[in-house]
C-alpha cells in the first residue's frame, strides 16, 4: 500500500469509531487493506497494527464523549443514522452487568458494533473495563477481517492487474450494495413491526459491516 492510502484508512477508521457517521462499510476497508498488503507480511503487520490502534484510539474518544459532557451530541448523531434511543438504553443496561465481556461480544457482533461504544459510556463504565472490552472485540473483529482479506490477497490482486482498476472499483461498489441490501433485508426481517427503524438500522450496520460473514452472523440471534 501506498503511504498516502495507509493514511487515508487510518483516517477514516479512526473517525468512524471516534462517532462520526461516515457511510463507508469499515469491515471491506479492512478487508480491502489485507488484500492490499498480501505478499508481505512485514507490511501487513504495520499496517494492521496501525489499523487497531486507529480503532483503539477513536472508539476511547468516543466513549470518553459518550460519558462526558458531549453525550447528547453523540447520541444524537447515531439516531440520526437509524439507531434509536431505546436500543441504545437497552445494550447500556446489558453492558451495565456484563462488563469488558459485553463489551468485547458486543464488538465483535455485527449490527451491535456501531452503538455499542456509546451504550458503554451511557453506562457509565470504567475507563479500565470499557477499553479491555473494545482491544479483545475490535482485534478479533478487524483481525479476522485483514486476516481473510491477505490470505485471499494473491488471487484477489492478480485478478483486479489482470482486470483493471475500473473493474476492482465496481466490484467494490457491487459487494457494497449487495451488504446494504442484505442489511436492509435482514433487519426488515428481525423487525417487521418496526420497518422504518429496520431500514435506517440496518444502514448503519451496513456502514460498519456489510463484508458475506457479516451478513451470515447477522442471521444469529441478536445478543441481548
Amino acid at each position: 500500500m501506498e503511504l498516502f492510502g495507509i493514511i487515508g484508512l487510518l483516517a477514516v477508521l479512526f473517525v468512524k469509531e471516534a462517532g462520526v457517521p461516515i457511510p463507508v462499510p469499515g469491515d471491506l476497508l479492512v478487508l480491502g487493506a489485507g488484500v492490499a498488503t498480501a505478499g508481505d507480511p512485514a507490511a501487513a503487520v504495520i499496517v494492521l497494527i496501525g489499523i487497531l490502534i486507529a480503532g483503539y484510539t477513536g472508539g476511547s474518544i468516543q466513549f470518553l464523549i459518550a460519558r462526558g459532557a458531549l453525550r447528547r451530541a453523540i447520541l444524537g448523531l447515531l439516531t440520526k443514522i437509524g439507531i434509536p434511543r431505546a436500543r441504545i438504553d437497552a445494550l447500556a443496561d446489558r453492558l451495565r452487568r456484563s462488563g469488558a465481556r459485553g463489551v468485547a461480544i458486543c464488538r465483535t457482533t455485527p449490527g451491535v458494533r456501531v452503538p455499542a461504544i456509546a451504550a458503554s459510556g451511557l453506562a457509565a463504565l470504567p475507563f479500565r473495563t470499557f477499553a479491555a472490552g473494545l482491544v479483545v472485540g475490535n482485534t478479533l473483529f478487524v483481525g479476522a477481517h485483514f486476516v481473510l482479506g491477505f490470505v485471499v490477497g494473491v488471487p484477489a490482486v492478480n485478478l483486479v492487474q489482470a482486470a483493471g482498476p475500473v473493474v476492482g472499483a465496481v466490484v467494490f461498489a457491487v459487494l457494497a450494495a449487495l451488504g446494504a441490501l442484505g442489511w436492509f433485508l435482514i433487519r426488515r426481517r428481525r423487525r417487521a413491526a418496526r420497518a422504518s427503524d429496520a431500514e435506517r438500522e440496518g444502514f448503519a450496520a451496513w456502514a460498519d459491516a456489510a463484508c458475506p460473514a457479516c451478513l451470515g452472523l447477522a442471521l444469529l440471534p441478536t445478543p441481548r
